[in-house]
């Protein structure tokens, strides 16, 4: 009994630490007009990793220190990118808005920021089905690099609320016209906004499911390999 009150205990106390440092830290933030969104220990002692509506920043249990950067892990196989891995959470939060293309035994997971005026785009997504049958699963998030004004922004937008998605993707790379939607309510820039967290600059965009960014085209059998060395 005396265990159990003695943990209950110092759940407490480490719970009420963690609360006074977080007004700590938000308070800090203010200052530069900055609100986290999240603020948890980060692998570094005394360090947190705070998430905001910019991106990952990290300070210091007292307040006075911010670092702004990536951090690596570099204990694994290969170096992990952990402050990409904290953003995450805002991926997961637009897969309502993703083009699915599952693999019928999902191993992996990927999502690619994509634009169908991209040569490239064209040429990885020819390998969408290939990728399927190795297990691996292709998220489509929209980045239409000439802007969202552009017409090709708008021919995008009507394939992601195209009663068949998938196929108004595929036919749109394999060069066939696209149907208008009117009123189409997507909105591309949050998934601009987030691509651009993730330092991304063009197209396509490989996101693994631990942040790890590739930029460029990969054929089916890299990606593969490349996953699977994780």
């Amino acid at each position: 009994m005396k265990r159990i009150l003695l943990l209950a205990g110092l759940f407490v106390s480490f719970t009420s630490i963690a609360s006074v440092n977080d007004k700590t830290i938000e308070t800090a933030l203010k200052k530069y007009n900055m609100t986290a969104e999240s603020i948890k220990p980060s692998p570094i002692v005394g360090l947190n990793t705070v998430v905001t509506a910019n991106g990952v920043v990290y300070v210091t249990d007292d307040g006075k220190y911010l670092l702004e950067g990536p951090i690596y892990d570099i204990s694994t196989k290969t170096p992990t990118n952990i402050t990409n891995k904290s953003l995450m959470k805002k991926i997961d939060d637009l897969k309502d808005e993703m083009i699915v293309f599952k693999a019928p035994k999902e191993k992996y997971v990927v999502t690619v920021f994509t634009d169908i005026t991209c040569g490239y785009c064209k040429k990885l997504h020819s390998s969408v089905n290939e990728m399927n049958d190795k297990g691996i699963t292709v998220r489509y998030l929209a980045f239409p690099r000439q802007g969202l004004q552009h017409e090709s922004a708008k021919q995008m937008a009507s394939i992601w609320c195209n009663a068949l998605p998938q196929k108004a993707l595929t036919d749109a790379f394999k060069g066939e016209s696209v149907a208008m939607i009117d009123n189409c309510k997507i909105d591309f820039s949050r998934h601009m906004q987030v691509g651009k967290l993730f330092g991304l600059t063009g197209t396509p965009a490989i996101l693994l499911d631990d942040g790890q960014l590739i930029s460029g085209y990969l054929s089916a059998d890299a990606l593969a390999k490349a996953l699977d060395n994780k």
